[in-house]
Formats: C-alpha cells, sequence, structure tokens
C-alpha cells in the first residue's frame, strides 16, 4: 500500500511540473511586419476584374440590343423567358431534386454543352446564373440565359467549355 501511495505522489507530481509556465508559441514572422504581397495573385485578381467588366459590358450590350426582352437577375445573368411554364405547378424549391436540361452555347451560337439530368437546386451544382435564379422560373419554364464566365464555369472553364468564356444557357426545367 505504501509503494501505491508514493507511485500515486510522484505521477501527480510529474503531472503537475510537466503541464506549467509555457505559453503559446509565437508566430514565426516578426510582430509588426506585414507580409508582402504576391504579385502573382495581385495580377490574377486585376485581371479577373478586368475580365468581369468586360464580361458585364458585352452581355448588357447584347440584352439591350435584342429585340426580345431580357431582363437582369442575379449574378450579372440576362434571362429571356421563352415558356413561363406550368403555373400550377410552381418553381422549383431549395434542396429539391429536379430534372433541369441545360444547353450551353458560346455568344455567337456555338453549341458546347448539352446535358439533361437530375440536379440539387440551391446545391451549387448546376452553374450559378442558373442555381440561383432558378427558383425565379415554373417547373415547365424554358429560359435563356446570358451569363458572364464568372456566374458560368469561371477561369477555369470544363472540358467543353474555354476559361473566362461568356455563354447562352437554354435551359427546361422539367
Amino acid at each position: 500500500m505504501k509503494k501505491y501511495k508514493s507511485f500515486v505522489l510522484v505521477v501527480a507530481v510529474l503531472m503537475l511540473s510537466g503541464c506549467g509556465g509555457k505559453g503559446p508559441q509565437l508566430p514565426s514572422r516578426h510582430l509588426g511586419s506585414d507580409a508582402e504581397p504576391d504579385s502573382a495573385t495581385v495580377a490574377l485578381m486585376e485581371f479577373n476584374y478586368q475580365m468581369a467588366q468586360a464580361a458585364d459590358k458585352e452581355l448588357l450590350k447584347m440584352a439591350l440590343e435584342s429585340e426580345e426582352p431580357y431582363a437582369q437577375y442575379q449574378g450579372s445573368a440576362w434571362a429571356l423567358i421563352i415558356d413561363k411554364g406550368d403555373e400550377n405547378a410552381g418553381a422549383p424549391k431549395r434542396n429539391e431534386k429536379c430534372v433541369v436540361h441545360v444547353r450551353t452555347y458560346t455568344l455567337a451560337g456555338k453549341l458546347l454543352t448539352d446535358e439533361e439530368k437530375s440536379w440539387n437546386i440551391g446545391h451549387f451544382e448546376l452553374p450559378l446564373a442558373i442555381d440561383a435564379n432558378i427558383i425565379e422560373w415554373n417547373h415547365g419554364a424554358h429560359v435563356r440565359i446570358l451569363s458572364p464566365w464568372y456566374a458560368a464555369y469561371g477561369l477555369k472553364g470544363t472540358e467543353n467549355v474555354p476559361p473566362y468564356e461568356n455563354v447562352i444557357f437554354e435551359v427546361e426545367i422539367r
């Protein structure tokens, strides 16, 4: 029993002596000095800003010059409702699985993708120009969207859509 008490006392002393006194480790760089901005990142940010401004300008011009009445939606997208769809069925809701047929074209009209499948609405599975606005349109609707690259496939693009490509989406909500 005496050995057990001695053992417990030694363990307690070791635990108490090993756990104290040290504060958090200081950051590796000196306090008060700012890190130099990454010139490549700054240049890319400036380039993306200029590309976004050019995209917005191009799509605004295209929407205003169209004989059909486009309206501006979220994500700087312009939409033309070709068919309102079934007003009794209502619009898709967030978290709803919905079959959507999406055709993607260049602004010159070249078909880039044609895909019809079930998508989770509001989970950013669809390009932003569609996903942010689909809850505005009824099931059965057919909508043409003029989308800037940053609300479509972005600066990386896809296998079929080049980077920084402004596109036209033809969207049919099933």
